[in-house]
């Protein structure tokens, strides 16, 4: 602006007192605000402007509103003359005198650089310059001020200095650029890279208006990552700081205001540019956090380039010293001890997928949520549960399990740094929304990672948006952000655009008849590999089968462990001692672990009933081994009865535990008589699908019926896609192989249910076997395992078995049996009519069978017919067609008893073989008959 000759205006006044202050900001060429010391508050101001010379007028803006008006871009040599005084006053401390002051309030005066009139005059300095003119008007020849002034103006003009340049000289007339077409493309341009800037205006602490060089952009920059508190506009034009909003700006101003900066344009949002601004002395944004003048903001957080931990650290730093907008701040864990933030723990568990139970050095369990991150979830969760019971959010909400997992193989039995960030208040249920209990929100961090940080940037879990007020979040908030941004970016996890992955998981907990199908499987696979899921107590536990996709129940052979407590139909069943420690013992040692396990057989509920080993340790035994489980009396025909039995042994001597009260009996001189076993009657239905010549028979049982149906089915299409190349196949013996029946079809047929499988199957004429005797190429003698008959074949019609169809992954079917209790006449024409007899009777045909005892080659079984429940040796027995073969257990005299009482009316009736009376007389051993 030019200064306006006060003479001209109002009567002149005596010169006042020289007074001091510090240059705030240079107006233009001829005008400065100068302001004093700051003592509680922004000090105050006041303008002055210089006696007698006249500078250039800056450039100004069109008046909003007004469209005749236009912008007014600077007058000759107004730039230059600003910036003269701007770089050798802003910031300095001056004295002036005010030699006039109008009826408007406005204050005319000389102004002399430092402390008193000693210093540079600062008008006599612009004129020499040739950067102003002198007031000319009225001049006194008594005022020796003014006569100096006209004095250097001339040399000035003599010199040709500034605007007396010949031609104009260096003369340079300033456009400002007030508008920009395209922000985000304008910040684009810079390429981040700093930009020469001059502050031009502070509007609050962090929004400023700075002119951009060399191109004379006028630009309004928020800092990044900061907010300060701000002047609120009213509806009557008038406005109202927010607390410390005054100091705030001040403190800004006093640093930057009309100094040359560098501004790092970051980004543009909603046509707001977000910069940084550098200074030589210092970080403006970081220093207004550090003196508790700004807070900081997430949504430009994420661009500020010169490092988000330092801002919050500044902030840190004042919430710690309670300064400015902090003062009445309470840290989310301030009434928590130090040992209580920071400590070392063994994770035990993984809880879905954002929390964690935890091991503390005192022995004490505590639940620890990962702070301000979100697990997979479901849109409509609380629906899906309304119509499915069995909702099982680990398997059926996406990533959910890809979540679990990442935790638990990172962090099961390690020890991990808990930081406690805040302490979530426990929140009651409201409308569409769940209560929560009071949570301990934690960084966790394992080997200097960050846990909630890696699963987030897998994209296996999302963070949590806040209020800027809410101060209670991760540590870490902002490394929290900027991996999900980098998921968001790579397509990971919950942000991929593929198809989520599904888990069909079947849970056969408490499943009698799907367990029952599936036991012969776990039986036959040995040591199976499981992930237990759940403890119920110490010998009862939930395993989830990786290979077989299937949740079972599982308990502990060989042991008796004390039962917990329990609901039952007759009231609450109270828990047994050491129950509880029993458990704990088994949460310790297995949960969430990766273990084998040995399945020997199940109960009456469909559980299943096994070994279960993990890292070499037998948990049975490790149970007796710390006196809380017994050993039970079923252990006796296991492999580790020797170790159980010992380790009980030792606890009961140290009286540990469940042994605590055990008193030795006293050892009493009896006579220790056998117990006398009974018969164990367990028929179990099978299919009998061969007969030989001796009486022994192979049959199936009808369990596995759907097995190998499946198995036929599958192989059935492998050989019409991949047809084997005759004569390719060399037989050895004892190979397995593939044989076609010489008439094209299968030559025997067991049941009603197997002829329904054989009637789909014939086409394809290829049967498992195995390769007994190998006379030539064209006579190879085969067994086909899963129905009992033998053939002798040319090497040309076997083909090598496929390793998806051998007898591991299905056994084969067809088992030996015989006949217990008779014994098969010698006589060749007796013997084919017992064998035609049979075959009659029960061959292709559904039976039920019981082994009775063992034999050296095979088991000896009786044998029902499936309908009417009569045992067919015995038939044989009744109608004189084989003898009785006596044993001597007691146990069986019972079934003994009757079939010689059955064999006795035979003879009495002289049936078959006792047509002739009792031939065995003269048959006997020492006769020779047998030798």
């Amino acid at each position: 602006m030019a200064s306006v000759s006060g003479p001209a205006q109002a009567a002149p006044v005596s010169a006042s007192s020289l007074q001091r202050g510090i240059v705030k900001m240079v107006l233009s060429g001829c005008a400065i605000i100068v302001r004093g010391q700051p003592r509680g508050g922004p000090p105050p101001e006041r303008q002055i402007n210089l006696s007698n010379i006249r500078a250039g007028a800056l450039a100004r803006r069109a008046a909003q509103g007004q469209p005749d008006t236009k912008d007014i871009p600077d007058e000759p040599w107004a730039f230059q003359a600003r910036e003269f005084l701007r770089k050798k006053l802003i910031g300095k401390e001056v004295c002036f005198t005010v030699e006039i002051k109008t009826a408007l309030g406005r204050e005319y005066g000389m102004v002399y650089l430092g402390k008193d009139t000693t210093g540079e005059n600062i008008a006599e300095s612009l004129v020499n310059e040739g950067l102003a003119t002198v007031r000319r008007e009225g001049v006194r020849g008594n005022n020796p001020d003014q006569a100096r002034l006209c004095e250097l103006e001339d040399q000035a003009k003599a010199s040709k200095k500034g605007m007396w340049s010949e031609g104009g000289g260096a003369l340079t007339i300033r456009d400002l650029k007030y508008t920009i077409e395209n922000p985000r493309n304008f910040v684009d341009s810079s390429h981040q890279k700093p930009v020469n800037a001059i502050i031009e205006h502070v509007r609050d602490g962090s929004v400023v208006r700075a002119l951009l060089l060399p191109d004379y952009y006028l630009v309004t920059v928020m800092l990044s990552g900061v907010k300060c508190p701000s002047f609120k506009r009213e509806a009557d034009g008038t406005e109202t700081p927010e607390p410390f909003a005054a100091e705030a700006k001040f403190f800004t101003e006093s640093r930057l205001l009309q100094r040359d900066v560098q501004i790092i344009l970051e980004s543009c949002h909603n046509q707001i540019i977000l910069g940084t601004i550098l200074h030589p002395n210092g970080n403006i944004t970081e220093l207004l956090l550090k003196e508790g003048f700004a807070r900081c903001v997430d949504w430009s957080m994420a661009v500020y380039t010169q490092g988000a931990e330092k801002l919050r650290a500044a902030e840190r730093s004042a919430k710690e010293r309670k300064v400015r907008i902090w003062k009445d701040y309470v840290a989310p864990t301030a009434n928590l001890d130090q040992k209580d933030r920071q400590f070392v723990a063994k994770v035990m568990q993984v809880v879905n997928a954002d929390a964690l139970v935890v091991k503390l050095n005192s022995g004490e369990y505590k639940t620890i949520h990962l702070s301000s991150i979100r697990p997979p979830r479901n849109e409509g969760e609380e629906k899906n549960k309304d119509k499915d019971k069995r909702f099982r959010p680990l398997y059926d909400i996406a990533y959910m399990f890809e979540a679990r997992e990442f935790l638990r193989k990172k962090l099961i039995g390690k020890k991990v740094n808990v930081t406690v960030d805040y302490i979530r208040a426990a929140t009651a249920q409201g409308e569409g929304t769940p209560a929560f209990s009071e949570r301990t929100c934690a960084t966790v961090t394992i080997g200097g990672i960050n846990i909630a940080e890696a699963l987030v940037s897998k994209g296996l879990a999302t963070v949590i948006r806040y209020r800027q007020d809410d101060d209670q979040r991760s540590s870490h908030y902002d490394e929290l952000l900027a991996a999900e941004a980098r998921a968001i970016k790579n397509g990971k996890g919950l942000h991929s655009k593929k198809e989520v992955p599904i888990h069909r998981v079947a849970d056969i907990s408490g499943e009698t008849q799907k367990a029952k199908q599936f036991l012969p499987f776990l039986q036959r696979a040995g040591r199976s590999e499981a992930v237990v899921e759940y403890v119920f107590s110490g010998s009862r536990l939930k395993l989830y089968m990786p290979k077989e996709t299937c949740l079972i129940t599982f308990l502990l052979a060989g042991i008796e462990c004390p039962r917990s407590s329990r609901n039952t139909p007759g009231g609450v069943q109270v828990a047994e001692p050491f129950s509880d420690e029993a458990m704990l013992f088994t949460k310790e040692l297995v949960l969430q672990r990766e273990v084998e396990v040995e399945v020997e057989s199940m109960d009456k509920a469909g559980n299943f009933i096994g070994w279960l080993h993990i890292e070499g340790v037998n948990l049975s035994v490790a149970l007796v081994e710390n006196a809380l489980s017994k050993v039970h009396f079923t252990a006796e025909r296991s492999a580790y009865y020797k170790a159980l039995v010992s380790a009980e042994e030792a606890c009961r001597q140290k009286k540990e535990k469940i042994w605590a009260n055990y008193e030795e009996k006293p050892v009493e001189e009896v006579v220790h008589l056998s117990e006398e076993k009974e018969r164990v009657a367990n028929y179990r239905p099978v299919y009998v699908t061969e007969i030989t010549d001796t009486l022994h028979f192979y049959a199936q049982d009808v369990e596995t019926g759907a097995q190998l149906e499946s198995l036929m089915e599958t192989m059935r299409a492998e050989i019409a896609a991949h047809p084997p190349v005759e004569g390719s196949y060399s037989a050895r013996r004892g190979d397995y192989c593939l044989a076609k029946f010489a008439d094209g079809e299968c030559q025997f047929v067991f049941s009603a249910l197997i002829y329904f499988l054989y009637s789909r199957i014939r086409a394809m004429a290829r049967y498992r076997a195995r390769v007994e005797k190998v006379e030539s190429p064209a006579k190879v003698h085969v067994f086909y395992i899963d129905y009992g008959n033998r053939e002798v074949v040319s090497s040309t019609r076997l083909a090598a078995m496929p390793p998806a169809f051998s007898t591991r992954t299905l056994p084969a079917q067809a088992t030996e049996y015989t006949f217990a209790f008779i014994q098969v006449p010698q006589d060749d024409d007796a013997r084919a009519d017992v064998v035609d007899c049979v075959v009659r009777d029960i061959q292709n045909s559904q039976c039920l069978l019981n082994v009775e005892y063992s034999g050296a080659t095979c088991p000896y079984v009786t044998i029902q017919f499936g309908d009417t429940k009569d045992d067919v040796g015995l038939g044989l027995v009744k109608e004189g067609l084989v003898m009785v073969d006596v044993r001597k257990e007691k146990h069986l005299q019972k079934m003994v008893t009757e079939y010689l009482n059955s064999q006795e009316s035979a003879k009495s009736a002289r049936l078959n073989i006792w047509r002739y009376g009792d031939f065995r007389a003269d048959d006997a051993d020492e006769f020779g008959y047998r030798r």
